[in-house]
């Protein structure tokens, strides 16, 4: 019984244990514990959040009415936090860096869940560090650095858009102007390093660059801006770009109108400070928009939509006793605070109704620091806030600032830009840009619903007013005032000097190809001061071992290497239409003319109509003659022993090139030539002297040299001519660095001159022949002259002679037989032309003269008769006449 009731009394002991355990832990579940839970009575009375900003600047001022305004509305509205209210808590940062991080630690000491802020890209760089130890989330609304997007700062959310995007943008400007260079002027920060770090990426994508950088002190002094920017006034470009803070952006330009930067022919583009100080103090002063005509800027895209316009009829209510310092507008900064606010609020909805609980545990290496006064050791880890940093991420809200939700790259979802022209008085919105569309005239959110197109077709924006009051599109460049100059190295030839030839007594060159570079130089969309360099002696064929070390631009004239020999004319003599066929082949091709056509006859004659009648009836057949005539006594008249690179390479005589050019390691390297046949030649006067000596003289039997050479050379020089084919395909083109955007801009301005003719009208002005080219002494050969065809004429006209006389006998000889029986009607026929009647019955139709002629023999034969009277006679005439009538009608269709 004793042992009995010891072990009941044990066993309620341990219960009663397990139980006091049982409760502690639930009741001290919201303070330390991190376990999940699904009680909603779990949900504190309130939640700490901070704000950290400037309250005095033009982002600062705005977004603090709208975050105490977003505040009221949440707390105000059961349905969101379940009874839970937010207590905002704002610390000035006062622009100072500074300040910032120090007011950041203070939240941090206070079990703040989260921070709405810094505004500062600077600080968000120091305090994004904090948040990741301490795992409290930082939700920037004006933050805007590209970089702080990295994976580096986990905790660090961007409630406003990206300045990546922002860049983006004024790169797509650039292309769709067809600017190439720009000059970026930017606070020296993180804020301004980062951003024009990712203009320079974005303009690198579309073939543009930054040229200069011009970094200015954010705190910078009127003459420190005026420093910087007299340098910039001295460079090519004229497309500056101005990514600097609201608070001196204003200084920058009033320095730059003082300057006369503002004049015609200069382009600013400016990032959206701009159009958050002119939403902020509107209107600005006078002088101010003096300062600003004829910008192009930028402001952050939010769609018309009721719940903005209710907010934006607010503005005015919200702000009455915040204007002791003068009104304030409402900028895109300030509805993008609201919505950060809305958006942390859902996210801690989320993360209490997935059983999160605010409880914080010390930092065990913060523990060991806690030595001296500044009691690090007091921050404390947010253990929920990798839960929150979740729910924050994967909200999906319509907010003032339209849908806010974010994209994988944690960046807000479709980001867009308004492109905005400062005319006059006020602003201008001449377009917009998306990421998802570009540039376009129309909101981007009546795109959505179409696939996305970049297309150059595709973009658009309305008619601009520059700087001067101009509706022409800048250049966008001058020739700079620097001094400097791009060396360009040109051959010093001293043969074909039509090409390039230095002028005596100058550092200028002349000839074709200087033409050619001058006029693609001028195409450029920007300036391209340059100087030229004389050096060796050859030219810039595209080769494949040059593409390894330079990058080439598009040919300017077509080559190739080519073989030149002299070559022998054959007299033209009367016979030479013989020529085209031997003595065999004419005998064989009339063998086989007649026995074709005999085959013919026997197979269509029973059948065929055509093939009956009397054998006076000819077949007629044309030979293909001509052709071959042409061509065979071209190649008879160009004759030469050397016919192509294949009969060079076989023989072994000498082969003459031009020195400097590439054909020697081609002949040698590509075709095993060995290198003693090849002769160098420095002139097209050794050209011709070494051709004329031949092999045997010590010349060469022929020479290789480019087509764009050879055929200047045969311009003068007829006793030579091109054997055999073209046998590689180059051309010549500028040579620039590996890499260089030159070479790609210049490609484009020589296919222009290409396609607008100026390309050949260079070419006829330099290389067109005087004497005798290689196409017009081709032309000639083609040719045949009249001596050439005059046995076949000799031939062909005696045949019309013999066929004439011929006729002639045989018409006199009826004329004859026709008119000899008939008597004359009275003394006066004897005196009449024979020659007239016999003209007359030349140009009278056979037929007729063969039916007179048997009517009248028909008549004869009836007077002959006995009997009859005069109409028997005349009866038996209209039956002749019929019957003869008959026959004509019949013999007509019969043969």
């Amino acid at each position: 019984m004793g042992s009995d009731s010891g072990w009941i009394i044990r066993q309620f002991a341990m219960n009663l244990i397990w139980l006091l355990v049982l409760i502690f832990l639930v009741f001290s579940n919201g303070h330390f514990s991190n376990g999940v839970s699904t009680n909603s009575s779990n949900r504190p009375e309130e939640v700490n959040i901070g704000a950290i900003f400037t309250f005095n600047s033009a982002i600062g001022k705005v977004a603090k009415v709208a975050l105490e305004a977003a505040i009221e509305d949440v707390n105000s509205n059961p349905a969101i936090l379940g009874g839970t209210k937010l207590n905002l808590t704002m610390h000035d940062a006062n622009f100072s860096g500074f300040l910032g991080m120090a007011e950041a630690l203070k939240f941090m000491e206070s079990d703040t869940v989260a921070i709405i802020g810094p505004q500062s890209s600077v600080t968000a760089h120091v305090i994004s560090h904090i948040a990741n130890e301490l795992q409290v989330p930082l939700l920037s609304f004006a933050a805007t650095d590209p970089s702080l997007s990295s994976l580096q700062y986990p905790f660090f959310v961007r409630t406003t858009q990206n300045d990546q995007f922002q860049m983006a943008a004024i790169a797509d400007l650039v292309e769709y102007y067809e600017w190439r260079d720009v000059i970026a002027i930017f606070a020296d920060d993180d804020f301004g390093r980062n951003g024009i770090a990712a203009l320079s990426d974005e303009l690198a994508e579309k073939r543009c660059q930054i040229s200069y950088k011009a970094p200015l002190d954010p705190q910078a002094t009127r003459t420190e801006i005026m420093d910087v920017l007299v340098k910039v006034a001295l460079a090519e470009s004229r497309i500056l770009v101005l990514h600097t803070y609201p608070t001196w952006g204003l200084d920058v330009l009033s320095v730059a109108h003082y300057l006369g930067m503002m004049d015609s022919g200069y382009v600013w583009l400016a990032t959206n400070w701009l159009t958050t100080v002119v939403d902020t103090s509107s209107p600005l002063s006078s002088e101010s928009m003096d300062n600003i005509q004829g910008l192009i800027t930028l402001r952050m895209y939010t769609p018309e939509s009721e719940l903005k316009r209710n907010f934006v009829s607010r503005w005015k209510n919200l702000t009455t006793h915040q204007m002791a310092n003068g009104p304030f507008g409402l900028n895109t900064y300030g509805l993008y605070a609201y919505d950060t606010v809305w958006l942390l609020a859902h996210a801690i909805d989320a993360f209490f109704s997935q059983g999160g609980s605010i409880s914080f545990s010390n930092d065990s290496r913060l523990s060991e620091l806690n030595g001296g006064n500044l009691h690090l050791d007091a921050m404390t880890i947010f253990d929920g806030g990798k839960l929150l940093l979740s729910n924050i991420l994967n909200v999906n809200l319509t907010g003032l600032t339209g849908n806010v939700r974010f994209s994988s790259d944690r960046s807000l979802y479709r980001p867009a830009f308004e492109v905005i022209n400062v005319i006059g008085t006020g602003v201008r919105t001449v377009g917009y840009w998306s990421n998802y569309s570009g540039l376009s005239v129309l909101p981007p959110e009546t795109l959505y619903s179409k696939p996305p197109n970049r297309s150059s077709s595709s973009q658009n924006l309305f008619p601009v007013i520059w700087p001067g009051q101009t509706t022409q599109k800048p250049r966008g460049w001058v020739f700079p005032n620097n001094g400097r100059a791009l060396r360009i190295g040109v051959p010093n030839r001293v043969s074909y000097r039509e090409f390039i030839a230095e002028v005596p007594g100058t550092e200028m060159f002349k000839g074709y190809c200087i033409d050619i570079f001058t006029a693609a130089v001028n195409l450029l969309p920007y300036a391209l001061p340059y100087k030229l360099i004389p050096f060796g002696d050859g030219d810039i064929a595209i080769t494949t071992n040059r593409t390894r070390m330079v990058d080439f631009t598009q040919p300017y004239i077509e080559s190739g290497l080519v073989v030149v020999a002299p070559v022998k004319k054959l007299n033209s003599d009367a016979w030479a239409f013989l020529r085209p066929f031997s003595g065999s082949m004419w005998m064989v091709t009339g063998g086989f003319f007649l026995l074709v056509g005999t085959v013919v006859w026997i197979l269509e004659h029973r059948l065929n109509d055509d093939f009956r009648g009397p054998p006076r009836k000819q077949v007629v057949t044309i030979l293909c003659y001509t052709a071959s005539l042409t061509s065979i006594l071209t190649v008879q008249q160009l004759s030469s022993p050397i016919k192509g690179l294949e009969s060079l390479r076989t023989s072994n005589d000498p082969i003459g090139y031009q020195q400097g050019s590439f054909a020697r390691n081609y002949l040698s390297g590509e075709l095993g030539i060995h290198e003693s046949r090849l002769i160098a030649l420095n002139s097209p006067e050794e050209y011709a002297e070494a051709l004329k000596k031949g092999p045997k003289n010590g010349g060469v039997a022929a020479l290789v040299d480019e087509r764009a050479y050879i055929e200047l050379f045969l311009s003068s020089r007829c006793e030579f001519s091109i054997v055999g084919q073209e046998f590689t395909k180059s051309g010549w083109g500028f040579a620039f660095p590996r890499d260089s955007p030159l070479a790609i801009d210049m490609s484009t301005a020589i296919l222009k001159l290409s396609e607008n003719g100026e390309l050949q009208r260079i070419h006829d002005k330099w290389l067109i022949s005087r004497a005798c080219s290689s196409e017009g002494a081709k032309l000639a050969v083609d040719r045949l002259q009249l001596k050439s065809f005059s046995g076949l004429f000799i031939i062909c006209g005696l045949a019309c002679l013999v066929a004439l006389l011929v006729y002639f006998v045989k018409m006199v000889g009826q004329y004859i037989r026709h008119y000899s029986g008939e008597e004359p009607e009275s003394s006066g026929s004897l005196r009449s032309s024979h020659f007239q009647t016999f003209l007359t019955f030349v140009d009278e139709k056979e037929e007729d003269v063969k039916n007179r002629s048997k009517k009248r023999q028909l008549e004869r034969d009836s007077n002959r008769g006995n009997g009859g009277s005069v109409e028997s006679t005349s009866a038996a005439s209209n039956r002749c006449t019929e019957m003869v009538s008959n026959q004509s009608v019949s013999f007509g269709s019969g043969v």
